[in-house]
């Protein structure tokens, strides 16, 4: 792996967490891990809008090296849409990486790929990195359309992207079946995707672009799985749900450098 490609941990804290709650999570996570673990890794923490404000102020205060995250972001910087936030509220509250096409949002709320890339350029129009999210249905999967799937989806939701744009950008793999249910792709599985979603960035945009973008993994993954997923070459980090929820399981994920034989 390239020394460029730093693993970046993110932790997204879902539809969890008031803001009292999520300054306690936060200042819990700061003290769990020590300077040097951030020589190593890059961390972010993506609460919900909730929440933001107050873990930036607890971040900046303290002056902790952990990056600011959202779940979401509306495409349109401003406008008569009730109940969104736009990219530039995010980067006034220091929101370095967004969340964009998390699996939940395309299956629970429609999201295509169309509408992520619009999400996607909005982010970047404001300086912030996408968390760019694809995955597969166990039912694709099963029917040997996994890789298809993916393929669409990374053309679709990066289209018309620069190739040096797109090798500064983060894809988050999800396997839709192994999120929040426990499940989890084996590392050879998980290794296979990733290695997949590089071979289609270098060839839609180029060796130095496959080179630069960090493919993160996503899906149940914990403090006992993690050194394993991150030895596979094309892993470059984890997009962790529940268990970011813990400020120890989660300073242990952020560490599985500590965990690998």
């Amino acid at each position: 792996m390239p020394e460029a490609r730093t693993p970046l941990i993110s932790g997204n804290w879902k539809m969890n967490h008031n803001h009292f709650e999520a300054i306690q999570t936060i200042q819990k996570l700061a003290y769990a891990l020590n300077p040097e673990d951030y020589d190593h890794v890059d961390v972010s923490v993506h609460p919900p809008f909730t929440d933001l404000r107050s873990v930036q102020t607890v971040l900046q205060a303290d002056d902790v090296p952990i990056s600011l995250g959202a779940q979401n972001v509306h495409q349109e910087k401003s406008g008569a849409f009730t109940g969104e936030i736009s990219a530039p509220m995010l980067q006034k509250l220091d929101v370095s990486y967004v969340i964009v096409g998390h699996s939940e949002r395309r299956e629970l709320f429609g999201e295509t790929d169309e509408l992520v890339n619009a999400k996607a350029l909005a982010v970047l129009a404001e300086q912030m990195t996408p968390i760019v999210c694809v995955g597969e249905t166990l039912e694709e999967r099963r029917a040997g359309r996994a890789e298809g799937k993916v393929a669409s989806q990374v053309a679709g939701s990066l289209a018309g992207l620069a190739p040096d744009v797109v090798g500064g950008l983060v894809l988050a793999y999800e396997p839709i079946w192994a999120i929040g249910t426990g499940e989890t792709a084996s590392s050879e599985d998980a290794q296979q995707m990733c290695a997949h979603i590089r071979r289609l960035v270098g060839e839609q945009w180029g060796a130095d672009a496959a080179a630069g973008v960090r493919i993160q993994y996503g899906g149940s993954v914990k403090p006992a799985n993690a050194p394993e997923l991150m030895a596979e070459p094309d892993i470059d980090g984890a997009l962790v749900g529940g268990a970011s929820l813990d400020p120890d399981d989660f300073a242990r994920i952020v560490n599985f450098r500590l965990y690998q034989t």
